[in-house]
């Protein structure tokens, strides 16, 4: 089993002063059997009240607003998350089988069915499918292994080839993109052959060495947080691709939070009152799980009701997932 401490900084500075600024943010990790989110606290600056909720897909979504005159905004969100040890796979479901029961399937999991705003079904994507199924062992497992792995080598990683909005045609065109990027092809192709699939927003850490051969973590991606996909599979339960590494994803993928697409995860979103532009500025790391005296240090965060948004308010400049 791994244990992260997870540390997700997100600074807004702006050319002016605003004020009745109104945020969510959903970088609290994800509690359940594979892993165990052990402590979590969200601080701002300037100085908040937050409430929390879960969301449709059962995300935690954490609110809090900065009503007085501001320059800079800092949100700062650390975790400690324990990571479980996989289960070991069970039979694979042949793709003949799995057509017997792909009615269930979009019984239960409709909307990581249909299209989405990111996730458009696309000539292109379903050929990515076909070229997949075809070249898999014919099980459903099989073919997200192989689908993630095409997206892998037929698309290079390139940062700044895209944007934080930018469609899956950019990336079709340009033959580029980063994880966001992969994580909608993926998805795209995968619905597209009838499978659910969802997007995954979290952290992959990966273990390196500094210059004197000292262990250290780091976050794939450096200043953003990671993505990747999920495919459902009867009798198998979710199957977690990284189209990045076109590779399964294991115990050093932190999940945060699941959606149809990018859209229903951003990190951090909000709104703001000013004719000020922005600039921002993000940093992910990994720190040690413990203090130097052995001890948590994180505690949960506030809770208070939150005031309605301006429509017309100027948004907060969202973070694209690498």
């Amino acid at each position: 089993m791994n244990r992260y401490h997870l540390v997700h900084v997100t600074e807004f500075v702006y050319d002016g002063l605003v004020s009745e600024s109104y945020n969510e943010v959903r970088l609290r990790p994800i509690h359940d059997d594979r892993q165990s989110c052990l402590s979590f606290r969200l601080q701002t600056a300037p100085a908040s009240r937050v409430s929390s909720h879960r969301d449709y897909f059962g995300n935690w979504v954490h609110q809090f607003n900065v009503l007085n005159e501001h320059r800079r905004l800092r949100v700062e969100a650390e975790s400690v998350v324990l990571m479980h040890d996989e289960p070991p796979p069970r039979a694979p479901l042949t793709l003949d089988q799995y057509e017997a029961r792909r009615d269930e399937v979009a019984d239960e999991y409709y909307e990581y069915l249909v299209p989405a705003p990111f996730v458009p079904h696309l000539p292109e994507t379903a050929a990515l499918a076909e070229e997949a199924g075809n070249a898999s062992d014919g099980t459903a497992r099989g073919l997200a292994a192989s689908l993630s792995m095409l997206v892998h080598t037929r698309f290079r990683y390139e940062k700044g080839a895209t944007h934080v909005h930018s469609s899956i045609e950019d990336s079709l065109r340009l033959g580029a993109g980063v994880c966001q990027d992969f994580a909608h092809l993926f998805l795209s192709a995968a619905r597209s052959r009838g499978f659910a699939a969802r997007y995954v927003s979290g952290y992959l850490v990966t273990a390196v060495s500094n210059q004197e051969g000292i262990g250290m973590e780091e976050v794939v991606g450096g200043q953003a947080s990671h993505a990747w996909a999920e495919m459902y599979v009867p009798g198998e339960g979710w199957i977690g691709v990284d189209p990045t590494l076109g590779a399964p994803v294991a115990s050093r993928h932190v999940r945060v939070a699941y959606g149809r697409d990018y859209g229903d995860v951003a990190p951090v979103r909000g709104v703001y009152k000013g004719h000020a532009g922005q600039r921002l500025h993000v940093d992910v790391c990994v720190r040690p799980a413990l203090s130097d005296d052995g001890h948590e240090q994180l505690e949960g965060s506030a809770a208070a009701p939150a005031e309605p948004v301006a429509e017309d308010a100027p948004q907060q400049q969202p973070q694209q997932q690498q």
